[in-house]
């Protein structure tokens, strides 16, 4: 039997070429090579994001098009969204019992995001807790492997920790989930930035080529070379040259490199050129979301059956909790 991989993305607005870089380009890969369960995680949207909820049913519409338009296969890989199977609730609430206050405190992207999201209210309980929801996603469908970047190393430690004490408390009903390390490509925005939509620096999928020709040609490149005559450094300074490297050919890229050294390349057109290097990668992209978007209810009809795929795993997950739980001698108060 394959093993099990479990991810989620977040349903907070349009995807970006940093998603497809950094997330969906494994997703695809791994579908072929293991179970895996791919699901909207809209309760996790709320964490953050509890002031406008109306807005993610149409998010999720959006993000899973694009799942669909770069190749996430329903056939391969079960996809569905987080609240509609509510045992995600349950066991969410049971992990809550036996899971130390301190482990929570001490998660790094709980600090991070308090501070970076400095305009927001997370002094919440789900927002201190979101951890737990996230473990109870993973080991709901006891899944082996969870594809992580280094910087969620510790999410993945923090639901090891939580399996282990389930373990040690009740019965062996989980196999603690072990990190599945993706190589993630840097990939900044338009102004040097990491590519972000909160920054509004972002290549989006779903732009048009226009929009993304526009948008690349504002890309900071060196800002060493003011004039096409100074020698520029594509490798070390050049910001737009992270996504050139995704888009060209090993052989044009050493030519654009010497090129620009040598003054003969200018950044305009350099940028030109890198634009339609990446309409003609997203052309495919683009023709499959619009197939899909001409009929709103393919998206309802796959998310609905990986629903019910996602639940019968679930349910058996919930009885064997439950068994563990409540067959041991109860204890008086």
């Amino acid at each position: 039997m394959k093993k099990r991989v479990l991810s989620g993305m977040r349903p907070s607005g349009k995807l970006h070429l940093g998603h497809l870089h950094g997330v969906l380009s494994n997703w695809k890969r791994l579908q072929d090579e293991y179970e895996c369960f791919f699901f909207v995680a809209d309760w996790h949207a709320l964490t953050t994001n509890y002031e406008k909820p109306h807005e993610i049913p149409e998010n999720i519409h959006e993000m899973v098009l694009d799942w669909l338009a770069v190749g996430i296969d329903p056939a391969k890989a079960t996809l569905f969204v987080q609240s509609d199977i509510k045992e995600h609730a349950e066991l969410h609430l049971l992990l809550s019992m036996i899971t130390p206050i301190s482990w929570l405190e001490r998660n790094p992207t709980y600090k991070e995001q308090k501070e970076q999201l400095k305009e927001k209210d997370l002094a919440t309980y789900g927002f201190l807790g979101y951890p737990v929801l996230q473990a109870a996603d993973i080991i709901m469908y006891k899944a082996n492997k969870v594809p992580v970047g280094v910087d969620q190393l510790p999410h993945v430690e923090l639901t090891r920790e939580i399996t282990r004490r389930f373990n040690y408390l009740y019965r062996e009903v989980f196999p603690v989930p072990d990190p599945l390390l993706a190589e993630v490509p840097k990939l900044p925005g338009l102004d040097g930035r990491k590519m972000s939509k909160s920054y509004g620096n972002s290549i989006f999928l779903s732009d048009s080529p226009e929009e993304l020709r526009k948008k690349i040609s504002t890309m900071v490149t060196d800002v060493e070379r003011p004039r096409k005559s100074d020698p520029g450094d594509p490798e070390s300074r050049c910001v737009a040259f992270n996504l050139h490297k995704l888009y060209l050919p090993e052989e044009r890229l050493k030519e654009i490199i010497r090129e620009c050294r040598e003054a003969r390349l200018g950044c305009v057109a350099c940028k030109k050129e890198l634009a339609q290097a990446v309409i003609d990668t997203m052309s495919p992209v683009w023709q499959r979301r619009a197939e899909f978007q001409k009929d709103r209810d393919t998206v309802s009809r796959i998310l609905r059956e990986g629903a019910e795929k996602a639940r019968a795993n679930a349910r058996q997950t919930m009885s064997e909790v439950r068994d563990a739980l409540w067959s041991r001698n109860a204890e008086s108060d």
